[in-house]
């Protein structure tokens, strides 16, 4: 009997464990995608388009019939009143995030040093004035701040204070406008920097406190550093938002007296709705983006820094 050859099966190939890995990356890259597409494409339809729209809307002339170039920008350039609206849009966006900061940071603080139920509740109460539409509660500080009936004047009469023009006087008006921004968004600043304080672990303390710190140091050396990228991510957030204002400005003063309470939201819808020149109000709200661009990169480089450092 001639014994045949046995055919011993050979031993699948070694997989190796990098090409799963990148097997296994790309389909998580490409799940992730996929769940995130519409997200992107909703940027893409309220973002995207409408800029290049007001970029293109920019360059036409006021019947939006002819191709005119720079010159809407250049008639703009020219003045003064746009000028105007530069430097109060700043001062405005500016001015009340720094104040909405510095009030959130002690908010947040004192609601942090209190017992959990206190916490509850206080953190519901203080958190009412970011909840209200802000045009509903910007008609109440309206009515607060009105010549004829204002409670604010009736409390200084009171203690024989002369009354004082809250928004018929350039001054005053800013600083109403500035005053109902910085009520309306320091609870913001607030929920936000205190979810930051309990995130800070508690063994960094207990090691300050072992080492001799004082309450100001240990919040200069932990508390800040560790809550440094929350407030930098916080800060600019509020910007884009604050420049972007139009109901309090547009229900308080309209832009005035005598425009000088305009930002780039009011003085666009102005120009562009209520004289019926859009492409000029288009530009008008265009050179938003130039400086919220500057204040982007400025903050989110500290931020890509201090990550750096701490890599």
């Amino acid at each position: 009997m001639s014994q045949g050859t046995l055919s011993v099966p050979s031993a699948p190939a070694a997989v190796s464990p990098h090409s799963t890995l990148r097997r296994l990356a790309r389909r998580n890259s490409t799940t992730a995608f996929l769940l995130t597409l519409p997200l992107i494409l909703l940027v893409l339809g309220l973002v995207v388009y409408p800029f290049f729209y007001a970029l293109y809307l920019s360059m036409l002339n006021k019947r939006m019939t002819k191709f005119i170039g720079w010159e809407n920008f250049t008639f703009l350039f020219s003045r003064q009143t746009f000028w105007d609206v530069v430097f109060q849009s700043v001062l405005f966006a500016v001015s009340a995030v720094a104040v909405k900061a510095l009030i959130g940071f002690i908010l947040a603080h004192v609601l942090h040093a209190l017992p959990a139920k206190g916490q509850r509740k206080w953190r519901g109460m203080l958190l009412v004035p970011w909840v209200i539409p802000p045009a509903i509660s910007t008609l109440a500080w309206w009515w607060l701040f009105d010549p004829s009936y204002s409670a604010f004047n009736w409390a200084l009469a009171g203690i024989g204070v002369d009354p004082v023009p809250w928004l018929g006087q350039a001054g005053w008006a800013r600083f109403s406008v500035i005053l109902v921004n910085v009520w309306y968004g320091a609870p913001f600043f607030m929920i936000m920097y205190l979810a930051a304080l309990k995130s800070v672990p508690d063994q960094l303390y207990e090691a300050a406190a072992i080492d001799g710190a004082t309450g100001w140091q240990r919040l200069r050396y932990v508390t800040f550093p560790m809550m440094r990228n929350i407030i930098s991510i916080t800060v600019l957030f509020s910007l884009i938002v604050t420049f972007a204002n139009f109901d309090i400005v547009r229900i308080l003063t309209n832009g005035g007296p005598l425009d000088k309470t305009h930002v780039f939201a009011t003085y666009a819808f102005q120009v562009g709705i209520q004289s019926g020149d859009i492409p000029l109000g288009a530009t008008v709200s265009l050179f938003m983006f130039p400086l919220l661009a500057v204040f982007a990169i400025f903050i989110l480089r500290g931020v890509n820094r201090r990550n750096k450092e701490m890599a």
